[in-house]
């Protein structure tokens, strides 16, 4: 198994896990994030795999709007079939890919740059920078 550099203490995981249930119970009804943004607002940004395991594993997540976090694609969650239901309900919209219209719909956070300042203007810039370089991306590879 490989040494990563950005391994988390136990600590360190209990934490980040308060952080990303902090942060998901703050995402408005009508919007959505991605994981990889709840990842880099708790102070991780390359564990986007874990907030996806924080929010299916921790007991009272289910009373969260778990359904309102997406990937950095706008796809849903596979094998959970009522989250498209529940965000069409808040009046998301999808594309004809059956991506959620992440032009329109996607949150981000006003105070960006820690889970604890959930106002930075800089974090809401790269995510900007990213999102554009991702479409490019896609749009690139059709």
């Amino acid at each position: 198994m490989k040494d990563y550099p950005d391994r988390m203490t136990v600590e360190q995981a209990r934490a980040f896990g308060e952080d990303v249930l902090n942060i998901v119970s703050q995402i408005p009804c009508g919007r959505v994030t991605t994981y990889g943004y709840i990842a880099t607002l708790a102070g991780w940004p390359s564990h986007s795999r874990m907030v996806g395991r924080t929010l299916r594993y921790t007991p009272g997540a289910e009373s969260l709007p778990c359904h309102r976090v997406v990937n950095k694609e706008g796809r849903t969650a596979p094998g959970w079939s009522r989250q498209r239901t529940l965000l069409e309900e808040e009046g998301v919209c999808f594309k004809a890919n059956g991506h959620v219209d992440m032009e329109r719909h996607l949150w981000l956070a006003e105070n960006a740059e820690s889970a604890e300042n959930v106002n930075q203007p800089k974090a809401f810039l790269r995510f900007q920078r990213f999102l554009r370089e991702v479409e490019f991306i896609n749009l690139k590879s059709e």
